[in-house]
């Protein structure tokens, strides 16, 4: 990685915008997520290793300074059997650090369970990992989105399942997204699906200013962003596209200060592809995805996987998500993305990115960059215009 300076330390690049790059120092870094800290400090999950779907990948984590400058990384989890996926961080009314992650056997998403570890020092150290949300005989379960805890006191914690098909390997094709519940704080959780949700994942809550809830998903089938809404987090709209593309890749949306919401998000859609995958593990040997079905052959309406992961946008909506009427890319590029190979220099995609505001209203976004590293870009609202 000699082209990147991974040292952590964040660097003005030009007037109101800041950048650095974290990796744990192996081939692949993926799947960023940002929250701020009790402390005023900035924290920062992704998973890292050799490739996504090896049970070499775990979790890592390290935290932003006020100095500017993020700490060295540490690995939070060491499953030698599965391959241990998108962290979410959870700062708990307790005061205590929940980190979320999904662990699957091989490529095989349809395995995946939720595990917990819990940090009551902001990350110095954490608990030993429990399996909170179990697979099932039908199939995984997937995190990606923050938990959200309304004004009632009550939490949310979306989640998506990986649906086993009757014949072949997981491709996505079934997945649908649910919400668990727990008014007691986490100490037990009551389960509700999203009606008409298959293909939406991700599914990404944001409280509104006018009041009731806003429901983002990533598309399997890579054509819109679908919306839904809720007014007490239980019942759900069945999702419905919005006017901005999605190219099966994760995306995240915050609420800001003056009410606006920001949404960072790849702009890009199936319709911006010029070629398509078997499946995410399709080149992955061994006993995971060894699928001889051409891309091409793949009915409508299934998952699409390939389309360009760039550019990296972030668009703003003073309605409540009704419209987006401002964008701007953070960064540009081919987003090719028809091989996770970041050992290479293959992969260049520009994705999964995470979007937060902090205490001194700066925005972060943090994504992956080529699957070598995580980049952060610091920049203030005006940067954005509108």
């Amino acid at each position: 990685m000699t082209d990147l300076i991974v040292d952590g330390v964040l660097r003005e690049v030009e007037p109101s915008r800041f950048e650095a790059y974290l990796s744990a120092g192996t081939a692949q870094s993926h799947a960023a997520n940002l929250m701020p800290l009790a402390s005023g400090e900035l924290g920062c999950a992704w998973f890292a290793g050799t490739q996504e779907g090896l049970s070499d990948i775990n979790v890592w984590f390290a935290r932003l300074d006020r100095a500017g400058r993020w700490s060295e990384p540490v690995q939070v989890s060491a499953d030698p059997e599965r391959s241990e996926q998108n962290p979410v961080l959870f700062p708990a009314p307790g005061g205590d650090l929940w980190l979320l992650y999904t662990a699957q056997h091989s490529g095989d998403q349809d395995t995946a369970e939720v595990r917990l570890v819990v940090s009551a020092d902001e990350g110095r150290s954490w608990s030993s990992p429990r399996t909170l949300v179990p697979a099932s005989d039908t199939g995984g379960v997937f995190v990606r989105q923050p938990v959200v805890v309304l004004e009632s006191g009550r939490w949310l914690l979306p989640v998506f399942h990986c649906v086993r098909p009757e014949t072949g390997r997981w491709r996505g094709d079934e997945d649908t997204s649910a919400v668990l519940v727990s008014d007691d704080q986490g100490a037990t959780w009551s389960h509700h699906e999203v009606p008409g949700s298959t293909g939406c994942v991700h599914m990404n809550v944001v409280p509104l200013a006018e009041g009731g809830l806003l429901a983002l998903f990533r598309r399997r089938q890579a054509d819109a962003i679908f919306a839904s809404r809720s007014t007490d987090g239980i019942a759900w709209s069945e999702p419905e596209p919005t006017e901005l593309p999605n190219n099966n890749s994760s995306i995240q949306i915050t609420a800001l200060r003056d009410g606006r919401l920001a949404l960072a998000y790849n702009h890009s859609s199936a319709a911006d592809a010029t070629e398509r995958r078997a499946s995410l593990y399709d080149e992955i040997d061994g006993d995971a995805i060894t699928d001889p079905a051409a891309a091409e052959d793949r009915p409508p309406g299934t998952a699409f996987w390939g389309a360009p992961r760039a550019p990296l946008t972030v668009a703003l909506s003073a309605d409540g998500g009704r419209s987006w009427p401002v964008r701007r890319d953070v960064e540009v590029g081919d987003g090719y993305c028809l091989t996770n190979n970041s050992r290479d220099g293959l992969n260049r995609e520009l994705s999964y990115p995470s979007i937060t505001q902090t205490d001194d209203g700066d925005l972060h976004v943090a994504f992956t960059h080529f699957r070598r590293a995580i980049k952060h870009v610091r920049v203030s609202p005006s940067w954005f215009g509108g």
